[in-house]
């Protein structure tokens, strides 16, 4: 079979059955008729959620873990989706039209990730829900591979005008408020025209900025928001986004985040064996989000910097450009010591450390000859930063000096265990 045409029977197929699933969760949700609140960005998505929960607290439902079709279908109606299995998709499908009009959430405002990552994704999603407002935070090439396809066929002239225009679809949907990054030129001209009112905010409002493995600080004029977490200073664009949001909703800000719960691999501390100070930030990469964390990990104020940094997967034509960038971005950390982990690591940007005058730079293609390496040569006391792919997750629980601190690092599930286990992980 022609590949095109299974990937184009592919698609159809897959809007199809979410057709399907849609119309059930679109009964409960007309029962339920909240206030829908919608964030969408190529990185910065969950943070923002949860820095909403922290202000909206158990007013609304979130929609964790599920920001694409399938999951907002199965949120809606109060399911957690499948990991593959024909038998549990059948009885999910069987199940919907009772839970259609037995099932509804109560609370006042449904506050829902939007997936902008494939193409007609985030045009499907914010044409169904119409959010009354929505947050679009950032504008990248993440998941980059899945855009190629349209660009090749001369729908859009580049990768970032197709994926500019996925994501634009929300505020294009949104009934009532918008709010974006001022400073993005491309987010401003595709929201020139919509029907919202839109608010930009811009990084420049940002007075002082205070990181330490375990603590952050961003100080605006005459208001502070402090974390427990090293929060990269790019969060600035969600607080001014979060401070937008709640006064259109018309509720105080909560400033004092000590108590906030950081999504697992995003930016996490953790204390490690032999005083290592560990940061977190594992649970995926694309060069935005490798720019934000390696720009955070340079604000530091520590001796002994180390970095543990994984492929960028989905890039599609694009992959070998990335990591050759990702290269310079390592460099300007001028970080003690860096461990690349990965094919793609391993063919683009070691060949480019390794020339680059006093890097010190090892590069595996899986983590447990990474693992080997760290062992042999930490001293203690130094502060790694994981980022990337390659279940970076794994080596982190090996050096956690509290062993129970693994349930809170990502991809805890049996699915990615067995995974895990498969590549020889355990």
């Amino acid at each position: 079979m022609d590949m095109d045409f299974k990937s184009r029977l592919t698609d159809k197929l897959y809007f199809v059955v979410a057709s399907y699933f849609k119309f059930w969760a679109n009964i409960s949700l007309k029962r339920w008729h909240p206030r829908i609140i919608m964030i969408t960005g190529s990185a910065g998505k969950t943070t923002m959620l949860n820095l909403v929960e922290t202000q909206l607290g158990n007013q609304a439902h979130y929609s964790h873990n599920a920001n694409s079709i399938y999951g907002i279908t199965f949120d809606i109606l109060g399911e957690h989706g499948v990991t593959g299995s024909k038998i549990q998709w059948l009885k999910l499908a069987l199940r919907f039209p009772i839970r259609a009009f037995t099932f509804r959430h109560t609370e006042k405002y449904y506050i829902v990730e939007a997936d902008g990552d494939f193409p007609g994704r985030a045009e499907y999603i914010s044409k169904w829900l119409k959010p009354e407002a929505s947050v679009w935070i950032s504008l990248g090439r993440s998941h980059a591979i899945c855009f190629d396809e349209v660009v090749k066929k001369g729908k859009f002239a580049s990768l970032d005008e197709a994926i500019a225009h996925e994501f634009a679809n929300v505020p294009k949907y949104t009934k009532k408020f918008v709010v974006i990054d001022g400073d993005n030129e491309t987010m401003v001209k595709l929201t020139k025209d919509i029907r919202a009112e839109v608010a930009t905010v811009s990084k420049n409002e940002l007075k002082s900025y205070k990181v330490e493995p375990d603590r952050a600080v961003f100080t605006f004029a005459k208001r502070k928001f402090t974390f427990h977490d090293p929060m990269p200073r790019d969060v600035t664009i969600q607080l001014l986004m979060l401070e937008k949001l709640m006064d259109y909703l018309d509720i105080e800000v909560k400033y004092d985040l000590s108590d906030y719960v950081t999504p697992p691999g995003r930016n996490n501390f953790y204390k490690g064996k032999n005083g290592l100070k560990l940061i977190d930030s594992s649970y995926n990469a694309h060069i935005i989000s490798m720019q934000t964390m390696l720009d955070t990990f340079k604000e530091i104020d520590v001796e002994h910097k180390w970095l543990v940094i994984g492929d960028i997967i989905d890039q599609g034509s694009i992959e070998k450009e990335e990591h050759e960038h990702l290269a310079d971005l390592l460099v300007d950390v001028k970080a003690e010591q860096i461990i690349l982990i990965g094919r793609r690591t391993v063919k683009y940007t070691y060949p480019v450390l390794r020339k680059k005058k006093g890097v010190h730079v090892v590069a595996y293609r899986k983590p447990d000859a990474a693992l080997e390496y760290l062992k042999a040569n930490l001293k203690g006391g130094e502060t790694i930063l994981f980022k990337g792919s390659q279940y970076l997750e794994w080596l982190i629980e090996k050096f956690l000096e509290n062993p129970e601190d693994a349930a809170n690092l990502p991809r805890q599930t049996e699915l990615y265990k067995k995974r895990r286990a498969k590549w020889g992980l355990k």
